[in-house]
């Protein structure tokens, strides 16, 4: 038992009106822990912060998100999970922040949702998945939502899924191996590409599972600059600076390699602690990190003060 003193990024729920209305859809992605997913409840995960020494968990909708192909449908998907989520942070009061759901790639519906998330809920931030069909965040259509979130000086979170052009392209491997860290790294380049890290530069932009394949690609990613230079309109800094910003939570990714790889691009300050419960189990992360001999601040901004640093008002709580 570990005093509870961590903050969570990456902490999923599943609101009773979204698993009465998508229960084979968040079932069939969570494969072999479908009973995980059957017995949560919100006391439940409070039990699993209390295991794991973590104050205070952000919580997000994870794959498959809500959207799926009606608009009208995201939109009342959206309103439930995000108002399920602040009455449950009221009732545990301090234990849970909010990222509410949007329901993108409706641009109409999802500019109405961030107004009632921040205005009415005060939540926290938002929670977006890494895309949605065949559209990605960086797409120009979806500017508006993305030029809102920055008026705001938002944070905003992203967990990965499959694009619908990837869906069982390796049989027999659930995509979460593979499609959802690669799902991630092309969310990143359409924001980077599309010009959005550059125009939005207040946004806070969190990426989960340490930016999946970005660690590997950066440099690669960075060398078209070489030979397009119809790009520096758009990334006027360049790419590494855009990389340098953007924040990770290392979930699924406190090995050696994976860590010092994310480390060596971002820094320790862009790092934070996420524990993708219930789809891992809460003590997971924490038990990772201790083996990695960091220093104590090193460890405690990754456990705590990064977090407190994008989301200072769980400070009060945690």
């Amino acid at each position: 038992m570990t005093a509870p003193h961590r903050i969570d990024t990456h902490h999923h729920i599943f609101p009773t009106h979204y698993m009465e209305k998508e229960r084979e859809r968040v079932l069939g992605v969570a494969h072999r822990l479908a009973p995980e997913i059957l017995r949560w409840t919100p006391d439940a995960a409070v039990e699993a912060l209390d295991r794991a020494g973590i104050a205070t968990a952000v919580t997000s909708i994870s794959a498959p998100g809500v959207w799926f192909g009606d608009p009208r449908a995201a939109r009342a998907l959206s309103r439930d999970c995000n108002e399920y989520a602040v009455t449950m942070a009221r009732d545990h009061r301090g234990r849970f922040g909010v990222f509410a759901a949007l329901p993108l790639p409706d641009v109409d519906g999802s500019l109405a949702e961030i107004e009632h998330a921040f205005d009415v809920l005060r939540a926290d931030g938002i929670g977006l998945m890494t895309s949605y069909g065949d559209v990605w965040p960086g797409d120009e259509r979806l500017a508006p939502v993305f030029d809102e979130l920055n008026r705001r000086k938002a944070v905003v979170y992203f967990h990965p899924t499959a694009a619908s052009a990837c869906a069982n392209l390796l049989p027999g491997i659930p995509a979460a191996t593979i499609e959802f860290p690669f799902d991630t790294t092309r969310a990143i380049a359409s924001l980077l590409f599309g010009g959005t890290l550059s125009r939005c530069p207040d946004i806070r932009f969190i990426f989960s599972h340490a930016g999946g394949a970005l660690p590997m690609l950066a440099h690669r990613i960075a060398g078209l600059m070489r030979v397009r230079p119809d790009l520096l309109e758009k990334l006027p800094k360049g790419v590494m600076h855009e990389f340098t910003k953007l924040h990770y939570d290392v979930c699924s990714a406190t090995s050696p390699i994976a860590f010092g790889a994310i480390r060596q691009l971002a820094g320790i300050s862009q790092l934070l602690y996420g524990t993708d419960f219930p789809y891992w189990p809460s003590e997971t992360t924490g038990a990772g990190l201790a083996q990695l001999g960091l220093a104590a601040a090193e460890l405690r901004a990754v456990e705590r003060d990064n977090a407190l640093r994008l989301l200072p008002r769980l400070a009060r709580s945690a």
